[in-house]
């Protein structure tokens, strides 16, 4: 059984078929890169917030496609929840902006970085607080087996890990701009739901 196979403790639902599970799984990718840029340095620093960058684009576009539509939909008063997470994701999305202008040994950054991880944690725990228990209340296991279906598709595009062979962030990103990226995982997030 992989790790993407293995249920948490306590939680009866598999990642591979539950999209709250699959994304608070993304949720602790997130918070370990996070923790990988602070404690790197140079060229590792930089290849780390590439990684993160790309890794928090798919993330949240899978979210705008499958999780926000459904809460929307599904929810009683789901409307105002996605509309403040939005707020949040668009102010994370500005901060990036700047930080990807800056080299990684530039002396703002860091100040920077760190006030950026703690609005996409705090971001995080709204989310699970907010959105997921309500995704699960809302919900039956198919339902819940396609939506992980679709943000699974998205996750290809963002490879924790940078793909065999390439060692450097520059040759990494190289694999396709930021807007580029985010247009293929809607893509393959509405192919994977069946909407063209």
């Amino acid at each position: 059984m992989s790790d993407l196979e293995t249920p948490q403790a306590g939680d009866d639902h598999a990642p591979d078929t539950d999209v709250v599970a699959l994304l608070m799984r993304q949720h602790g990718d997130i918070r370990n890169l996070f923790d990988e840029v602070e404690a790197a340095a140079g060229d590792e620093r930089r290849d780390a917030f590439h990684r993160l960058v790309r890794l928090l684009a798919v993330h949240e576009t899978a979210e705008e496609e499958v999780v926000h539509p459904f809460v929307r939909r599904a929810v009683p008063g789901g409307a105002e929840v996605v509309e403040d997470r939005l707020a949040e994701e668009e102010a994370a999305k500005e901060a990036l902006v700047v930080l990807e202008d800056l080299d990684t040994n530039d002396p703002t950054f860091m100040p920077r970085f760190m006030k950026l991880r703690t609005d996409v944690q705090e971001h995080a725990r709204a989310e699970e607080r907010y959105e997921f228990t309500l995704i699960r209340r809302s919900t039956d296991v198919a339902t819940l087996a396609t939506m992980a279906k679709a943000v699974k598709a998205a996750e290809a595009m963002a490879p924790t890990r940078p793909h065999p062979g390439v060692e450097s962030a520059a040759a990494n990103m190289a694999l396709g701009p930021l807007a580029a990226l985010m247009d293929r995982t809607k893509d393959a997030v509405r192919k994977a739901m069946g909407r063209h």
